[in-house]
């Protein structure tokens, strides 16, 4: 084999690579400069620049006549599919299941209890030099619907356990049994809004996700629940919540948003009862070490012609 590996890391930084000597593989280094590293015909496997944006994820695909692995270091692909309609039949697209899990589901958990016991209100107190004591809610005994159970969703619920919530309820494109009891499909989730305090929107974005939280979603929430959003922007209509939210029924927890970044301005910033934070859910100090183990691993299978993992669908 004699092929290009397009890498957003040196190849030298990710240990367990296959050898270019014995493999036949030749390592580019491009992390979403104006200049490619080689002529992108000769790039069979692509590792996309992690958070560039499309603009940069798509930039070489249809100058990549010999691709056959485009992989992401993202668990969402939605960055990506615009640009493969582009690339030749046979191209296996794979996500970074297994990187993001942990420190997403960390952050989950953790904007749910800041929003809760009211963690941003203190930090404003401490400030100020206020002491705003009282009682707050809490996560024990509150129900939390996870919508999009996935991996990282089933990792959120790993971390709810030690919480004591009353109920835990799950929901993904369609129905199946878990060891931790049933998942919902989509198409009952209207029906199970009004019953949970907590609802976590851990779903890619597809065309039937996309404003899957708009106003009818947002109106089915009970009373004082807590919408947190861990998944992509355009999952929620931002529309549709900065009118809820202006009502003070229901609270928001988001890492992600609609635009992304958040504009200076705009008025989600200081929405009442919005908690945001600014699209960090994998970028943790455990996204590197992992991200390179999946490099190695992926093209690894690549040079020894074995089957790659993630494989979330192949074009043509």
């Amino acid at each position: 084999m004699t092929a290009d590996v397009w890498l957003p890391i040196p190849a030298d930084d990710i240990p367990g690579l296959p050898d270019p000597a014995t493999s036949g593989l030749t390592y580019r280094f491009w992390h979403g400069g104006p200049d490619f590293p080689a002529d992108p015909a000769d790039c069979a496997f692509y590792v996309v620049p992690y958070m560039k944006g499309t603009e940069i994820a798509v930039r070489p695909l249809a100058e990549m006549t010999s691709l056959r692995v485009v992989q992401t270091l993202s668990a969402g692909i939605d960055h990506v599919t615009p640009g493969l309609g582009s690339v030749p039949e046979g191209v296996a697209l794979c996500n970074a299941r297994g990187v993001h899990e942990a420190s997403t589901a960390e952050l989950a958990v953790a904007l749910i209890l800041a929003s809760l016991r009211g963690i941003p209100g203190f930090v404003r107190g401490q400030e100020k030099e206020e002491w705003r004591a009282g009682f707050y809610p809490a996560l024990a005994d509150k129900s939390v619907l996870i919508v999009g159970y996935g991996s990282i969703g089933a990792a959120i619920e790993d971390r709810l356990v030690p919480f004591e919530c009353a109920r835990v309820t799950r929901v993904a494109r369609s129905s199946r049994t878990t060891g931790r009891g049933p998942v919902h499909a989509l198409t009952e989730l209207r029906a199970l809004l009004p019953e949970a305090d907590v609802v976590i929107l851990s779903t890619p974005l597809t065309p039937d996700t996309h404003h899957l939280a708009d106003a009818g979603f947002l109106a089915r929430m009970k009373d004082g629940a807590l919408l947190v959003n861990v998944a992509r922007g355009p999952v929620v209509d931002t529309k549709a919540l900065l009118a809820e939210l202006e009502t003070r029924r229901i609270t928001a927890a988001l890492d992600v948003t609609d635009p992304e970044p958040l504009p200076a301005g705009h008025p989600l910033w200081h929405a009442p009862g919005v908690l945001i934070s600014p699209h960090v859910g994998g970028s943790t100090s455990a996204f590197m070490p992992r991200a390179k183990r999946l490099i190695a691993d992926q093209v690894a299978r690549f040079a020894g012609g074995e089957a790659l993992r993630n494989v979330v669908l192949t074009t043509g």
